[in-house]
This record gives structure tokens, C-alpha cells and sequence, in this order.
């Protein structure tokens, strides 16, 4: 094998950043593989290693052969003197490497083993891509936009490709080629065709590592991020929380002049990002999640269902555009939450108020009517039944059965007493 060849796998090296012997490892491999072509299909059972000669490229194959005192198969064997001129000391029944290089070796294996070479090459640089990244999931690190195929942003990460799938991007960049990006490492798979590396804009990790880059606190664990909601390219709620006395969370996020918030908003092209103050107590964190509006009062109903009374001035603002205000809140606080202004709780109160008038007015007035309803009196039957017009009611309870009751109807409504207790009431067509 020419040693220009050999100078062109160190050139292949060098551009690839794989280590020359890495390479050459490779290439010893595939040559004893052409080596083992080249004899056909009836190799001998010989071990044999192929080794590049570092100075001239040139490629020698040796066969490893037993030494013996007769050789039966030279294939196989070596005698004992030839033995003792490659190797001082050999002795009976020991192996020594001996030279088998064909003459035309060099051309055959440059022809077998090229791609083989080639394709073990790509193999390596996989593992190393590999390598490189395995212990970086989960990080953000800065790719640069190659191309666009079939909705995915293809990146160029280092001498990795990486992809970014569309549920992946966020709505508010621009992925012009050339164009780098921070993003989010979020999967590293083994595939056959190399690793695969998916990277995000659009996921809350994002976040969490953008706010860990530009706060100490949140960074160095004196400000803890509690829980984040986010419409990617749009909007983020962000709720932390201090883990040391004296420090200001929301401060400590938002940096002096706003200038950590600003770096954070600026990497998302201009996302509006919420930090807000995490409560153990649901009325305050919710209160605090609907920011910048500003809540009179939290009523927590039941299935997790919160009323929220701002002022009417605020309604649309704690709703925010399309409900992404409120939306984020929910999502931040895990409760649902229903917006009323004072003057619509004002409106139902009245309503409600009205209602149970009107309810208490009508009870009354159905209970003069029964009162001055004739009375008729029946059997409870055996069954528990008894019969008022054509229709069956009942069952009452086994203790009346074959007592006789007394029955007054009005208003829509049967009533059925025993010794002046009432016993039961029925909805019945009390009309002539």
C-alpha cells in the first residue's frame, strides 16, 4: 500500500478529529478482512494480523504459525530455525508471527478496503458524537440552522446533526440558515444510522436552563423554580419560590433594571415571560398567578374549581388575550380558575338573593294552601302503596301498612300524614 495512501488517512484524520491511531486500527481491521478476500473461499485457519508500517503507509500482513520440528502444512507451521530467525528464543510448540504479504497486496487491499474503511470511519465518528453528547442531555447548548426537510429545522451541532421537529419550535423565531440558536437538548438516541440528536425551543426545560444561565440565585439553589406554564413564542409564567431568608425571589429573577429578564426575553425573541411569587397557600399563589391583575379575592370551590373577583377595570386584563392570562395561571397553579369582576359577583348575589326570595315566598304560600286543603284518608295497602286519583304512590314505610293516612293536596303537591306527622310528599296534578 502507497504511502500517499496512508498520508491520506492521517489528512482524514486530522479533518474529522479522530485520533490517527483510532484510524489506523480501523484500517488494520478492514485489511484482514480484503486479506482473508484475497485468499478466496478456502482460507486457512490461521490467525492473521495486518500492520501499517508508519513510515512507508505500506500495509504487512502476518500469519501466526506454531513452530514445530517437521511442518506438515506451511500454512500452519513453521520450523524451528525459520522460527529462530524471526524470534531469538523460539521454542517447540510456540507461535511466531510470520510475514505473508502477496505481491499485489497493496493495490487489493487499497480497492477491498476502502469503503470498508470508510464506513468504519463514519462508525467512529458516530460513537464519538455519541460520546460527546450522552452526558449532555438535558442541557442547553448553541446549534446553528442548516436546512429545512419535511418541517424540521436541521442544525449543525459541532460535528453532530441535530433535528428539531415542528411540535419542537416556537412560533416567534426565524430559522434562516447560518441563523445559531440556544436550545434545549432534550433526547440523544442510538440509531443505526448514528446518533440522533432532538433538540427544542418550544419546551418549559428551555426555561428552567436560560433562568439558571442568567440568575446566581436560581443557579447556586437561594431561588428555586417552582412550577413553569408556557405558550411557546408567546407568553411564560414562571412562579419561584426563596430557599434562604432575606432574598426576593421575584427580584433576584428579574434582575436590576430588569436586565436578567431582558437577556431571557431577548434569547426567546421577545416572549413575554411572568415571574411570579409561589405560595403553599392556594388563595395566595393563584392571586399571584393571575399578574398583573389584580385579584380582590380567591374563592376556592370544590374539584378544584377557584372563583377569582378582580376589580372591573381588571377583568380583561386577568382574562388576558384569547384567555392566555388566566390559561397560564391555570396551568401554573393546576386549579381552574373562573374570572368574575365585582360588579358581575354584585349581579349574582343580587340574582341569588331574589331567587331564595321568591323560593321562601312559594313555599309559604304552598304550605297555607295545604293547610287549608280537605283532607281524605286511605289504606296503606300491603304492598306500601296507596292510590290518591289514578295514580300509585309510595312506598311508605312497612310500619303504616293497613293504617290509615291522612292525605292533603294542593299546589301541585301530596302530602301524607300519620297521627298529624308528615310521612312523605309526593309531586302530583292537583288541577280539577
Amino acid at each position: 500500500m502507497k504511502s500517499d495512501f496512508y498520508a491520506a488517512i492521517s489528512q482524514i484524520a486530522a479533518e474529522r478529529g479522530i485520533p490517527r491511531e483510532s484510524v489506523q486500527e480501523v484500517i488494520e481491521q478492514a485489511l484482514v478482512k480484503a486479506y482473508r478476500s484475497y485468499l478466496g473461499n478456502n482460507p486457512p485457519p490461521v490467525e492473521v494480523t495486518v500492520k501499517l508500517d508508519p513510515v512507508t503507509g505500506e500495509a504487512h500482513v502476518f500469519a501466526e504459525k506454531q513452530v514445530v520440528d517437521d511442518v506438515l502444512d506451511d500454512r500452519l507451521e513453521i520450523d524451528i530455525s525459520e522460527a529462530r530467525e524471526i524470534r531469538r528464543g523460539a521454542e517447540l510448540g510456540e507461535t511466531v508471527l510470520v510475514e505473508s504479504t502477496p505481491r499485489d497486496f497493496g493495490r487489493i487491499a487499497a480497492q477491498t478496503a476502502k469503503q470498508v474503511v470508510l464506513q468504519r470511519i463514519k462508525e467512529v465518528e458516530r460513537d464519538q458524537v455519541y460520546g460527546e453528547y450522552m452526558d449532555r442531555e438535558g442541557e442547553i447548548v448553541t446549534a446553528r440552522v442548516q436546512r429545512h426537510a419535511r418541517g424540521n429545522v436541521i442544525m449543525e451541532l459541532g460535528k453532530a446533526e441535530a433535528v428539531m421537529p415542528p411540535k419542537e419550535q416556537s412560533p416567534s423565531d426565524r430559522y434562516h440558515p447560518n441563523t445559531p440558536f440556544k436550545v434545549y437538548l432534550a433526547e440523544l438516541k442510538r440509531e443505526e444510522r448514528g446518533p440522533r440528536l432532538i433538540v427544542s425551543r418550544a419546551r418549559p426545560e428551555l426555561i428552567t436552563r436560560l433562568f439558571e444561565m442568567e440568575v446566581p440565585e436560581i443557579y447556586n439553589g437561594a431561588v428555586e423554580i417552582k412550577a413553569i406554564a408556557r405558550e411557546p413564542g408567546v407568553r411564560t409564567k414562571v412562579a419561584v419560590a426563596a430557599r434562604q431568608e432575606g432574598v426576593d425571589p421575584v427580584g433576584s429573577c428579574v434582575g436590576m433594571r430588569g436586565i436578567r429578564i431582558q437577556n431571557i426575553v431577548n434569547e426567546l425573541n421577545n416572549e413575554k415571560i411572568d415571574v411570579v411569587q409561589w405560595s403553599p397557600e392556594p388563595r395566595t399563589f393563584i392571586a399571584n398567578a393571575l399578574s398583573p391583575a389584580t385579584a380582590i379575592e380567591v374563592q376556592l370551590r370544590d374539584e378544584n374549581i377557584a372563583v377569582v373577583i378582580v376589580p372591573d377595570k381588571q377583568q380583561s386584563l386577568a382574562i388576558g388575550k384569547e384567555g392566555q392570562n388566566v390559561r397560564l395561571a391555570a396551568k401554573l397553579t393546576g386549579w381552574k380558575i373562573d374570572i368574575k369582576s365585582a360588579s358581575d359577583l354584585l349581579s349574582e348575589e343580587r340574582v341569588v338573593d331574589e331567587a331564595r326570595s321568591a323560593a321562601e315566598v312559594a313555599a309559604l304560600a304552598s304550605e297555607s294552601a295545604l293547610q287549608r286543603a280537605p283532607v281524605e284518608q286511605r289504606r296503606v295497602r300491603a304492598d306500601g302503596m296507596i292510590s290518591y286519583r289514578t295514580e300509585t304512590f309510595g312506598p311508605l314505610p312497612a310500619e303504616l301498612i293497613n293504617e290509615l293516612v291522612d292525605l292533603r293536596a294542593a299546589e301541585g303537591t301530596l302530602n301524607i300524614y300519620y297521627d298529624g306527622r308528615l310521612v312523605a310528599s309526593y309531586m302530583v296534578d292537583t288541577r280539577p
